[in-house]
């Protein structure tokens, strides 16, 4: 179906809101030039648009199949994927010395929105490659850098993440696959793993698979879990794929949604596995790969509503219904004053979203460029906040792509549906939502709510900056920023189960008023539809943050008011 990325928007939000000329002004980010940026949004739509997005609904209506044994993709993803690894698009972030091409995180970011704008199944299988790109490069030992990273770099070979076990979801510390040592420096992965996306293909290439197991000695809990690197095929002497190793796919979900998606049961049965980062060290390794992947998914909830904006804006815009309200309208449903509501609350959803993952990604880069803990800070930070918005938005807008076909948007031939039932899953994995609230208001307060402070500083420092061209939209957002303040100051004193009764709300206030700050920085900056979007999200949407405050401030106690028998009866 027909998609165009928002090149437009990329360029505005990298030059006039995000600060991406901080990230090109270090040594390290230095090739990072306007021109190159130019170049990468360019050929990046073009890849997107004319050959990635075609494969959007073929995804869906013929999805990934298990054949004897062996995985079936969806028609042209194959050659979609060839084309993404022919660009260099896998491996732009990765270290040069092994292949990559050592560009910022915030680009590698711009391409997994605008890909998952495109066809959303086929951008998760080189986002799984890029988080354990990461991961290898920061945990793994010289000879496995050397073995793999060349490989998963220029997309010959691709990657998975195995944590999760049917007894064992979010508790990964429950898992049961174990690992036992060979004598010869490999380890024998035996255990049965779930929700394992991409854990096949039909690309060619191995198939690198994370997986997480307790050696013989391994303490319980996360504390006594080790990361094993398990391919698929054994590399030979020269680093060739050779010997099947002991590992098969036993079925793939039956879903909702992501179709073109092959998310896999796996069994490792004796496999051959490599260590990877120190024994017992696991969590510290997986971690660095979904602190990447959690930013990214929230990049794919953007890209994914960008995708639904786009389709539901062609239909208001062609789609006769009624008598136009406007003398000069277009006589389409478009001029009527509720699909326009829902039009701009998307658009407005989608930039706010988007700002606040690509403010993360620079913060993500300037951490690596300068080692600065400010920058380590704020990117722990901004990293729950973006993956969460990102993939609410994402439930919004899809939901408003449907209602806006109206009763065609039930009807799968139109696609509007696919985009609502592809993103359902994103406020899920990589941690649920209210997981990453949680993270929010506990992990991410640690420091006495100092970080989360210093944003609400910078956001009083914006709204003064516009006081002189947008007083009245310049005092919502300071006053919001206040209102923001004095949570914080009262969260950081609470106990943790009332922190955790109120984080889901806390944490969706903190981004409505993040948003807001985006836009007021968009409005001053450029004027005109600018503004408009701005003053449509400060005036409409961010009024909610009062009352998501309310709630995050509401504590624990009511939610065990009613005990299970009375929620039962």
């Amino acid at each position: 179906m027909p998609f165009r990325a928002p090149t437009d928007d990329f360029r505005f939000l990298l030059d006039e809101v995000v600060g991406f000329a901080t990230v090109a002004e270090t040594d390290r980010f230095a090739e990072a030039t306007p021109d190159t940026v130019t170049a990468i949004l360019s050929e990046a739509a073009k890849l997107n648009d004319e050959m990635i997005a075609p494969l959007q609904r073929v995804g869906d209506t013929e999805g990934a199949v298990l054949e004897n044994g062996v995985v079936r993709t969806s028609p042209g993803f194959a050659d979609g994927y060839r084309a993404i690894a022919a660009g260099g698009w896998v491996g732009m972030a990765g270290d040069p010395v092994h292949g990559g091409m050592g560009l910022p995180f915030t680009l590698n970011a711009v391409f997994n929105d605008m890909i998952s704008g495109a066809a959303l199944a086929l951008g998760l299988n080189p986002l799984l490659t890029q988080g354990q790109i990461e991961a290898l490069e920061t945990h793994a030992s010289e000879d496995l850098k050397a073995l793999y990273l060349p490989r998963l770099n220029t997309g010959e070979w691709t990657g998975t993440m195995n944590l999760t076990e049917p007894q064992a979801g979010s508790d990964v510390g429950a898992l049961t696959t174990k690992a036992v040592p060979n004598g010869d420096g490999t380890y024998s992965v035996t255990g049965q793993k779930i929700f394992i996306s991409w854990g096949d293909h039909d690309f060619g290439g191995n198939i690198c698979h994370l997986v997480l197991a307790r050696l013989p000695d391994g303490a319980p809990g996360t504390k006594g879990i080790s990361l094993f690197m398990v391919p698929k095929f054994i590399p030979d002497a020269n680093g060739e794929p050779s010997a099947r190793n002991s590992l098969h796919v036993v079925s793939l979900e039956h879903k909702l949604g992501l179709h073109g998606s092959p998310t896999c049961v796996m069994a490792f049965e004796g496999a051959t596995g490599w260590l990877v980062g120190a024994e017992h060290g696991g969590m510290a390794a997986m971690f660095t790969m979904m602190n990447n992947a959690r930013l990214q998914v929230g990049v794919q909830g953007i890209g994914a509503a960008e995708g639904a904006y786009q389709h539901a804006l062609a239909y208001a815009m062609e789609r006769k219904q009624g008598r136009s309200p406007l003398p000069d309208g277009t006589g389409t449903i478009i001029d009527f004053a509720d699909v326009r509501r829902m039009l701009t609350e998307a658009k407005a959803e989608i930039f706010a979203a988007r700002a606040i993952a690509l403010a993360c990604a620079v913060a993500i880069d300037m951490e690596k460029a300068t080692g600065a803990p400010e920058w380590a800070a704020r990117a722990a930070l901004l990293t729950p906040i973006a993956k969460s918005y990102g993939t609410d938005i994402a439930q919004t807008v899809t939901y408003l792509g449907v209602q806006i076909h109206g009763g065609m948007g039930f009807i799968e031939e139109t696609g509007a549906a696919q985009y609502a039932r592809d993103a359902r899953v994103l406020t899920i994995y990589e941690g649920t939502n209210g997981i990453q609230a949680m993270d929010l208001v506990g992990r991410k307060m640690m420091d006495g709510g100092e970080a989360a402070m210093r944003l609400c500083e910078e956001i009083e420092t914006e709204a003064e900056a516009a006081r002189a061209t947008l007083p009245d939209l310049a005092e919502t957002v300071w006053s919001a920023a206040e209102t923001l303040r004095e949570s914080i100051e009262w969260l950081v004193e609470q106990d943790m189960q009332d922190r955790f009764a109120g984080a889901v709300p806390f944490q969706r206030a903190f981004a409505r008023v993040l948003g807001a700050c985006f836009h007021l920085r968009a409005a001053r900056v450029a004027g005109g539809a600018r503004l408009a979007l701005a003053r449509d999200y400060i005036d409409r949407l961010l009024p909610e943050h009062k009352a998501l405050l309310a709630q995050a401030r509401a504590g624990a106690e009511g939610l065990y008011a009613l005990s299970p028998e009375d929620l039962a009866s």
